[in-house]
């Protein structure tokens, strides 16, 4: 029986090491990872992307790649998680598209005002946000935004690393989802930041503009596969009530 999503919460943890005698199956995999594509992201852009590694001399080769890490040695399968900042053109355009056939393709002038903003989000705002070059414009953007900022209250996250940043929240928060996902069926997930980036990049063959999010490993927990008892610090030192 899948559990709830709160049951999901507790049961995920960081398994280090997974069962050798259970294998997971692949279309489950995939279907957690649809729930993946569920998870909220700026402005709708999914600058993302999942390589979902089940190929056995792959799994290999990511092992090396993740340090050799328990979690990657004894996964059944991986996820890697990818930010795809470098797509946001066609991104964009895909929900421009998409609004146009929901909205009815008809002329200019017949437009509300409402889908007319909300077509000139795509069309203008997140190129002006977005567009850089080797960086130059983003630091313009963000003196301008800075001055406009003494006036009144205005995005101030222009410059290359902070929509660097923003692509990877959106990936994390997928990335999040599909953990979820996963405990939900009983499987188990590690999410592993230590790895050399550009090896793993270079085994899955993507692009310059495709940056690791994270690798998960997959499996089903060994008996000794969570390696203590979950610590956080207490709540009320990291809860405010305002």
């Amino acid at each position: 029986m899948e559990k709830t999503v709160s049951e999901a919460i507790e049961y995920r943890r960081s398994v280090r090491v997974f069962r050798e005698d259970k294998e997971i199956e692949t279309e489950k995999v995939k279907e957690c990872l649809r729930k993946a594509v569920l998870a909220p992201t700026s402005s709708n852009l999914q600058l993302w992307e999942f390589y979902h590694v089940s190929d056995k001399n792959t799994l290999a080769q990511l092992t090396k790649a993740c340090l050799g890490q328990n979690a990657a040695k004894t996964a059944k399968q991986m996820v890697v998680v990818v930010a795809r900042k470098d797509l946001w053109k066609k991104r964009a355009k895909a929900n421009l598209e998409f609004l146009k056939a929901a909205y009815g393709h008809k002329a200019k002038e017949d437009y509300t005002k409402r889908e007319k903003f909300a077509m000139a989000y795509y069309q203008k705002l997140i190129p002006s946000v977005y567009s850089d070059f080797l960086g130059i414009l983003g630091w313009l953007k963000f003196v301008v935004f800075q001055v406009v900022g003494i006036f009144r209250p205005t995005y101030r996250q222009v410059r290359r690393s902070d929509m660097r940043i923003v692509a990877h929240k959106s990936a994390g928060l997928a990335a999040q989802n599909f953990m979820l996902g996963m405990a939900a069926i009983g499987y188990d997930t590690c999410p592993m930041e230590g790895s050399d980036t550009l090896a793993v990049k270079r085994i899955l063959g993507l692009t310059r503009g495709a940056e690791i999010n994270m690798v998960i490993g997959c499996g089903v927990r060994a008996d000794k596969g969570i390696y203590g008892p979950r610590f956080r610090v207490p709540f009320e030192e990291v809860y405010r009530k305002i």
